[in-house]
């Protein structure tokens, strides 16, 4: 027992040295390739909103959480555009098997988001995401100013006091 808890241990020390370090190596978000939903290629570094901020989420078709923080934040996205200007870029990270089930998923929930494919993972991986829903929100530069793992009903209300703050 006492193995397989200092294996765990040691693990969490990895991930989250890993993390720390992608937060200091990565103020920016790194160049990748990612998947547009309608099978193209588009490389992160051209994610762009004129100067205004950006929220990234990182979700998959199978995760509750992401899906209710994603609908969620739509029922006050459009308030959200238009007091701040904002963009949110949905990044799925279903794999190659559930990459089918993304637009009509999209579709059906009406979301107006961006949202991209990440199946390999590789974006998330440079992004530090580990567990899902991971949220990003970057100022005007494309710095990451903050980030928020895992989901409760509310807390997009703290997204959204942190998107006021980079406009002021």
């Amino acid at each position: 027992m006492a193995f397989f808890l200092n294996l765990i241990l040691k693990n969490m020390r990895k991930f989250y040295f890993i993390l720390l370090l992608s937060y200091f190596c990565y103020p920016q978000i790194p160049s990748v390739d990612i998947k547009t939903i309608d099978g193209g290629i588009i490389n992160t570094s051209e994610f762009s909103n004129n100067g205004k901020p950006i929220i990234i989420s990182f979700w998959a078709t199978w995760c509750k959480p992401c899906k209710q923080e994603l609908e969620n934040i739509n029922e006050i996205y459009e308030e959200w555009q238009e007091e701040t200007g904002v963009k949110l870029i949905a990044i799925s990270i279903d794999d190659a098997r559930n990459t089918s089930k993304i637009k009509p998923l999209v579709n059906a929930k009406g979301w107006e988001y961006e949202v991209y494919q990440d199946s390999n993972r590789e974006f998330a991986t440079k992004m530090g995401v580990n567990p899902i829903p991971h949220t990003f929100l970057l100022d005007k530069d494309k710095k990451i100013i903050w980030d928020h793992v895992t989901y409760s009903d509310g807390d997009e209300y703290e997204l959204y006091e942190k998107l006021l703050e980079t406009i002021e």
